[in-house]
């Protein structure tokens, strides 16, 4: 069995946080069936372009593969019966929504507990369930504005920048991920389940780790720095070579000696502005920019056979494409390939989560609505007239009329 394979979550996920948490459990072999609300069209993940055609997106694919599908309107009771059924037998349920509305929808801990007291519910919000922001939409965007992220983040001087990718809402599906296997594991040996209140905001603030210890307690105030410069570390930053750039990056103060083997000026060692860690900071602004010189003078290529025969951290600046064509991209399997109906062979890259030595199995992001037929006949084994009394209720919706204009609700971390 897979390390996950005995868990069934039931996820109330869009977009892109909630559904970059679930996707790593899907992997791990956990049973992810994902509520998609029939009014809207679903996950509004399916339309997102540009690589899209009606409900399918690589978009989509890239967040939810190894899930299943289940169209319901929680909004009418027989959807909401539905769902309750589901939280009898499954151990959690997950959810990426604003703060107030998993108390609104009924899918706290205390409105689930009579149904199965060791229900495991995680809400992954943008600002959590409590607190002045409880109410306010959180994106990714947003909140790299909000916590600081921003103000830190490019050539000092220039305008804030935003991350290259959505980190908060990938730091805060990991996150989620980890609160909802604490509460399971817990749950287990306990036999009582809880609430689990994440939120990006959160996590957007831990984030900031070792600079805010450093504000906090002394006053530090971080400021952005040349070439990606490490705020303590010197030399440890991007460095323009003869046709491209690179990264050098001497943590340790055995590096800093072999590099001034690898560019022939072991001299500097001897000079007491860079002997130690806090000599270098102190001048860096003399050390820089006689690095820089040197460094300008061979390629790319040059510098890191040397770097790397040296033992020093050190690495190109890769484009992406470069980055998935990477040797050791290939070697540690990070592409995977499932196949679809209308993409054909889909390559995207695999989940990091390494559990023993199985190699997980993926499998397609699910079609809107595949598995209504797995759910309410082997999970929650409806019969037949049954299942015809619910549809004709509205609680699977209008399978056809649907319009993905606008989410059913406020889904939090909307990955760009």
């Amino acid at each position: 069995m897979r390390p996950l394979e005995d868990l069934r979550i039931i996820a109330i996920e869009q977009y892109g946080a909630g559904p970059w948490g679930s996707v790593h459990l899907a992997d791990l072999g956990a049973e992810v069936i994902k509520i998609e609300d029939p009014r809207f069209g679903g996950d509004v993940g399916r339309y997102v372009p540009p690589y899209g055609e009606d409900e399918d997106s690589l978009f989509f694919e890239a967040f939810n593969r190894n899930k299943r599908s289940l169209s319901l309107d929680l909004s009418t009771p027989g959807g909401r019966r539905v769902f309750e059924d589901l939280v009898k037998v499954s151990d959690a349920v997950y959810s990426n929504l604003r703060g107030d509305v998993p108390a609104k929808m009924g899918i706290t801990y205390d409105d689930l507990k009579h149904l199965n007291p060791a229900i495991v519910c995680c809400s992954l919000t943008g600002f959590g369930m409590t607190g002045p922001r409880q109410k306010e939409p959180g994106y990714d965007y947003v909140l790299q504005g909000l916590a600081g992220w921003m103000d830190l983040t490019g050539e000092p001087g220039g305008p804030p920048a935003k991350s290259g990718l959505s980190l908060v809402d990938y730091s805060g599906g990991f996150v989620a991920a980890i609160a909802l296997l604490s509460g399971l594991h817990a749950a287990k040996r306990d036999g009582v389940g809880m609430d689990c209140d994440v939120s990006l905001y959160d996590t957007a603030i831990s984030l900031l780790n070792y600079p805010a210890a450093w504000h906090l307690n002394e006053g530090f105030t971080p400021t952005r720095t040349a070439h990606s410069a490490h705020p303590s570390l010197v030399p440890f930053q991007a460095f323009e070579a003869a046709d491209g750039w690179l990264i050098i990056g001497c943590a340790k103060e055995k590096f800093w000696t072999r590099l001034l083997d690898v560019i022939d000026h072991p001299e500097w060692g001897d000079d007491p502005r860079f002997r130690t860690f806090a000599d270098r900071r102190v001048h860096k602004d003399a050390l820089i920019p006689m690095l820089e010189e040197v460094l300008s003078k061979r390629t790319v290529e040059d510098w890191l056979t040397d770097l790397y025969a040296s033992g020093i951290p050190c690495a190109p600046i890769n484009d992406v494409e470069q980055a998935l064509k990477d040797e050791h991209t290939i070697a540690r399997g990070l592409i995977v390939k499932t196949e679809h109906p209308r993409f054909g062979t889909i390559s995207q890259v695999a989940s990091p989560v390494r559990v023993g030595t199985e190699v997980p199995a993926y499998r397609r992001a699910p079609l809107r609505n595949e598995d209504m037929a797995y759910v309410l006949s082997e999970i929650t084994s409806y019969d037949e007239p049954t299942i015809a009394g619910l549809a004709r209720d509205g609680a699977f919706g209008d399978q056809h009329g649907h319009t993905p204009d606008s989410p059913a609700y406020e889904v939090q971390g909307a990955a760009r």
